[in-house]
């Protein structure tokens, strides 16, 4: 059968049968590859099985109920909403986050810049670790896990974003504190309490995509992820770095440091706008795809 919706008798299609759909129905947009993942994500989250629970149960029927359930998840798969939204999950450094339209998916590279983190900083205690940006709570959380004994604050303007990094924090039992704060207008007088004192890593994903690259972008970004959370006008757009510096200049211990995922295109003039800001060690690491990813900034 080559389609997700079935006419499989009174019984409904059975479970190969369904799984052979989707994967027809998603491989000539996604891949076959990207569909049989889908598949795997769709029946872990409809039915609660596993991958061997789909073995076993190959030739099982499904419910009407169930065929109807699985082709709207497909219908909207087709229509570029990711499968993340559509479930209200995504995998991140061995967790499961909660994650709407008011944060961004994990990416894998941003997994790349927790593993930089805990790879320099790991075997250290009572760390006190700022992310700005934090969105889901991904890096925050990851290095509260991660890094014994510290303290880690997530930063993000959005109430919205904040309220779904505060439960995936209490889902999986980190400690981390969350406060609302527009990075633009820090440093200042008013800092909030956890965000006062030093620190001893300072860490950024920020949005760094400019908007000239838009047009260039797959629909199920730009249609479904939140824009303040992308994009920059190119007339400015190191202004979120700008910012953490500014904050990093008199909060940054003397043996710090400042991670940051990047925009490979602005990686000469980011490593310029940390020397100008007294920053005189500054190295940039690839990515697994090979892309100037990620910057370490010291003193």
């Amino acid at each position: 059968m080559d389609d997700v919706k079935f006419n499989g008798g009174e019984n409904g299609a059975t479970v190969a049968e369904v799984m052979r759909g989707i994967c027809n129905r998603l491989a000539p947009k996604y891949g076959a590859g990207e569909a049989k993942a889908m598949t795997r994500i769709i029946f872990e989250n409809e039915k609660g099985w596993s991958q061997v629970d789909l073995a076993i149960k190959a030739n099982e029927h499904l419910t009407k109920f169930m065929e109807g359930k699985i082709d709207g998840v497909v219908d909207r798969l087709l229509a570029d909403e990711p499968i993340q939204y559509i479930f209200g999950v995504a995998d991140f450094y061995g967790m499961k986050l909660k994650v709407t339209a008011a944060t961004l998916i994990p990416r894998p590279e941003t997994a790349e810049l927790v593993d930089l983190i805990v790879k320099d900083r790991g075997d250290e205690k009572d760390l006190r670790v700022v992310d700005f940006g934090t969105g889901s709570g991904c890096i925050a959380i990851a290095l509260s896990r991660n890094l014994p004994f510290s303290s880690v604050t997530g930063v993000d303007i959005s109430a919205d974003a904040l309220a779904v990094a505060g439960e995936n924090a209490r889902s999986l039992r980190a400690d981390v504190a969350f406060v609302q704060a527009d990075m633009l207008s820090l440093p200042s007088a008013n800092m909030p309490a956890p965000l006062s004192g030093e620190f001893d890593v300072i860490v950024s994903n920020p949005p760094y995509i400019a908007d000239s690259e838009k047009k260039s972008m797959e629909r199920n970004v730009v249609d479904f992820e939140p824009a303040q959370a992308l994009f920059v006008p190119d007339s400015d757009p190191l202004k979120f770095y700008n910012a953490v510096l500014d904050f990093a200049a008199v909060a940054l211990k003397g043996n710090g440091t400042v991670y940051f995922e990047i925009n490979p295109l602005y990686v000469a003039q980011l490593s310029a706008l940390c020397r100008a800001k007294g920053f005189g060690n500054v190295s940039v690491e690839r990515d697994s795809f090979g892309k100037q990813r990620f910057m370490k900034i010291n003193r």
